[in-house]
């Protein structure tokens, strides 16, 4: 996919210039879009999930906001090693990747990295899904052709070399075509080689066993 950076003082915005003519960090701001009424859904999740109406398209913003005990002192703010290195451009560079394979992943859009000091703040929008739900949605209603082919999904991200660093039900959708995809790439990493897939298939049971799925995990596993 094509990809473009803009770069202030302080501030570097990487974007797709095919579906992003105008480039304002505004865009990776939650308030920015309240106050306009462009917020469409809040999605949850500790990165302020928020569905948006763009002049891009249908969309969603994350931020990255930290969890557990170190939000308490730092909510946003993580420590700047470089742009390369921040959490949005390392999410860009996974999509973009396995965007190339082929694989089920949403499109990135714009991803900023604003430091601040020692100190850095980021955000990362990318396409919507339409009309999907999640895994931990659509579970009850799911047939055994629709977990044969999640099965098939999860393979074939295991084979790119692909390593989520948080799969579980909430981060599997489902569209309205029956087809499957993956979100939420914090942290994930795209290796050169097949990944090993027992860690992420022991997290996303263990979703499971957290909702209450049951599924044919058999069918998940190669």
């Amino acid at each position: 996919m094509s990809e473009q950076q803009f770069r202030g003082p302080s501030l570097r915005i990487l974007y797709d210039p095919q579906r992003v003519t105008a480039v304002s960090p505004e865009w990776l701001d939650p308030g920015f879009w309240r106050l306009r009424g462009g917020v469409t859904a809040e999605l949850g999740g500790r990165g302020q999930a928020l569905q948006l109406d763009t002049p891009a398209g249908p969309a969603v913003l994350r931020r990255y906001l930290r969890g557990g005990m170190v939000a308490r002192v730092s909510h946003d703010r993580y420590f700047f090693t470089g742009y390369s290195r921040s959490r949005a451009f390392i999410e860009w560079s996974a999509l973009s990747r396995l965007l190339e394979r082929g694989l089920p992943v949403p499109r990135p859009l714009m991803a900023s990295c604003e430091r601040r000091g020692p100190y850095y703040r980021a955000g990362i929008l990318t396409e919507l899904i339409p009309g999907a739900r999640s895994l931990a949605d659509a579970a009850g209603v799911l047939g055994e052709d629709d977990w044969h082919r999640l099965g098939a999904m999860l393979q074939r991200f295991f084979a790119a070399g692909m390593v989520h660093a948080d799969l579980n039900a909430h981060n599997i959708l489902l569209d309205a075509a029956g087809r499957w995809y993956l979100i939420d790439f914090d942290r994930a990493r795209v290796l050169d080689r097949p990944a090993r897939p027992d860690r992420m298939l022991q997290r996303l049971f263990r979703s499971f066993d957290k909702l209450g799925i049951e599924g044919r995990r058999d069918l998940l596993v190669a």
